[in-house]
């Protein structure tokens, strides 16, 4: 029996997913007979505007007991599109509403029923293609690898660690104050050192977090964008990193915290570190206008009641150019060798600073990337009382996918594939294939419980930190984990965008939420299992061409087994196929005839004629050469 409509099908709409503005777009729908329809009507919303109706044309039958009507739309400018159908019958007239898995069901019109969403992006939006098809790895700087070379001009109101490997610091102090004021001396110097071993993971691009001078171990409350914080380096370093990382292929991604500074810092000089004049000491600081205060100078606007971090004005035209402008920040870090930048809450960087930091970055260089941290389907985002149009062609290249990492989790942990699915259904079908490409997918970040914990142990719930900082997973816990930690993995690396190594996830590093998530890279102490793994799958990547931007296609969703393709129909030159069983029980899949023989290439699964046979808590990993045309 055919669907009423299924927004994912081409026989429904074509063409799929995202579309430049000006591309036409057919609707179909596909209607039973019974119903007696004598009017078919797409309505068509332009986000934020009114109602546009488009009378559909009746199309011929399918069999004897369904009909076709359709209908072409044309979006004439970039922007979100709402899009339902009503039906005039014999019976009464219907409305087709959008179902969770983008098909359709029958509803009495004037009752309320979800739309379909139709993304149009600007026909000038490019986004970078030397990451399509590469690994990226998340680097927090001071946690990583230290050198152990001098360093010059450290302030001395920082807790030098000689304990690397240590739990960091967690407690408050005796003024009941976390100061995140331990540092275990992690350089840009060594991270440099390290260069060959991301380089057999496969590594193409290092985003690291902050690395400019600020007054804790995370750094995202600055005090100099101009300046590598002592700790790390130098601007010599920096730019030596940065060479030698592009001579192996792999390219710079700096973290850019603009929405806040830190109160200790050149600009604000709450603590009267620098010799100039912050907004904190006086109104006729140059850098008063950059703050907004409620009253002078004790009461202002801070990141989320942090009076450590006071809240940037990014409407200011003189921040506006201090970040942007010929000389500014976004510019001149790239000129020193950065190949992109990661914004922090993108969320609260306005449309237009947004739109000339792109600008910038892009007339400095054409194939810098610009990725945004957006939680949430950042097509769609409303954040501070508007649509966001980060993908549309004019802000974003593309963002963290924390969709992706949640639905993948949470099926590995007992929820169903289904929902795993539709997630990156839904991702695939809104953003540009541009950005989809380019998606930064994680399994764990600086902000996020490491992964490999989540798999393994008890939900950190509302414990705090003092529970947090007793747990570690018991031999049996850590061995499941490890099992469940190859099958994410194995996803992460073959779903549309670009897998993201939190630093240590290939080590087999354990940690709750901050600070724990943030301990140091355990050198000499790795899991060789997982660490083989990633090799094993950057490997993969590399000899596969589909996963630069092939299509994400669902063959099987059933609750404990997941299997998918990815392909790029009629033009692929391999497709790949992955399947992966989180049960306790073996699971079979049949698949298409063009899998019949072939070979798994990685994963305790076999293909025996057309069967998928997946063991207990294992996957299948395989690649099939087609030479051009579809076969089956």
């Amino acid at each position: 029996m055919p669907e009423l409509f299924d927004s994912r099908n081409l026989a429904y709409r074509t063409p799929f997913g995202a579309v430049r503005e000006k591309t036409e777009v057919l609707f179909r729908i596909c209607i039973p007979r019974t119903l007696h329809c004598t009017a078919a009507v797409l309505h068509m919303i332009p986000d934020g505007e009114m109602d546009n109706g488009f009378g559909m044309f009746w199309a011929g039958m399918e069999g004897e007991d369904y009909e076709w009507w359709d209908c072409r739309y044309t979006p004439l400018q970039p922007g979100l599109f709402w899009y339902w159908f009503e039906l005039k019958t014999g019976v009464g007239e219907f409305r087709l509403a959008r179902q969770a898995d983008s098909r359709a069901f029958l509803k009495p019109v004037g009752e309320e029923g979800d739309p379909w969403q139709l993304t149009c992006y600007a026909s000038h939006l490019q986004t970078p293609g030397w990451l399509a098809g590469g690994i990226m790895y998340q680097i927090f700087p001071d946690r990583f690898a230290a050198s152990g070379l001098p360093k010059k001009g450290v302030p001395e109101d920082r807790l030098l660690r000689k304990d690397w490997g240590g739990q960091p610091e967690w407690r408050p102090d005796e003024q009941g104050v976390v100061r995140n004021n331990d540092y275990f001396g992690g350089d840009l110097a060594g991270i440099e050192n390290r260069l060959d071993r991301l380089k057999e993971l496969g590594v193409t691009a290092l985003y690291l977090n902050p690395i400019f001078e600020a007054h804790s171990n995370h750094r995202y409350n600055t005090a100099d964008y101009t300046r590598i914080d002592p700790l790390l380096g130098t601007s010599e370093d920096f730019r030596s990193l940065a060479e030698t990382a592009r001579r192996l292929g792999i390219r710079l991604i700096l973290d850019g915290v603009f929405s806040h500074t830190g109160d200790d810092s050149w600009y604000f000089n709450r603590e009267h570190r620098y010799p100039g004049v912050g907004a904190y000491e006086s109104l006729s600081s140059p850098y008063a206008g950059w703050y907004s205060f409620i009253r002078w100078p004790e009461e202002y606007e801070t990141w989320w009641g942090f009076l450590t971090l006071p809240q940037i004005n990014k409407h200011h035209p003189d921040y506006r150019r201090f970040i942007s402008g010929g000389q500014g920040i976004a510019r001149r870090w790239l000129r020193e060798g950065a190949c992109g930048w990661r914004l922090d809450v993108a969320d609260e960087l306005p449309d237009g600073f947004l739109e000339e930091f792109r600008r910038a970055v892009k007339e400095e260089d054409p194939e810098a990337l610009i990725v945004g941290e957006v939680w949430e389907d950042a097509s769609n985002k409303e954040s501070y009382g508007h649509r966001r149009r980060y993908l549309l062609g004019d802000q974003l290249d593309t963002v963290m996918n924390y969709p992706f990492r949640e639905a993948v989790l949470r099926f590995l942990i007992g929820g169903s594939s289904y929902d795993l699915m539709n997630t990156v259904m839904d991702i695939e079908e809104h953003y540009p294939p541009g950005c989809l490409r380019l998606l930064m997918n994680s399994l764990s970040t600086h902000d996020t419980e490491r992964a490999l914990t989540v798999l393994g142990g008890e939900p950190a719930g509302r414990h705090g930190r003092d529970w947090q900082a007793r747990q570690h997973l018991t031999a049996e816990q850590r061995r499941h984990a490890v099992q469940l930690m190859k099958l994410a993995v194995a996803i992460q690396y073959t779903l549309p965008g670009v897998p993201c190594i939190y630093y240590g996830d290939e080590a087999g590093m354990e940690g709750y939420r901050d600070p724990f998530n943030r301990g140091c890279y355990p050198w000499g102490q790795e899991d060789a299992e997982l660490l083989r793994w990633h090799r094993r799958m950057g490997k993969l990547r590399r000899s596969c061409p589909v996963l630069k931007e092939g299509r994400f296609l669902p063959l099987l969703s059933v609750p404990e087994v997941l299997c998918y393709e990815r392909r790029i129909p009629g033009r692929e030159d391999s497709v790949l196929l992955c399947g992966v069983n989180r049960s306790r029980g073996e699971r079979t899949v049949l698949l298409p005839q063009r899998w019949r023989g072939a070979t798994v290439s990685m994963g305790e699964g076999w293909i025996e004629e057309t069967t998928l046979h997946l063991p207990p808590w294992e996957c299948a990993l395989a690649v099939l050469e087609t030479g051009g045309e579809e076969n089956g």
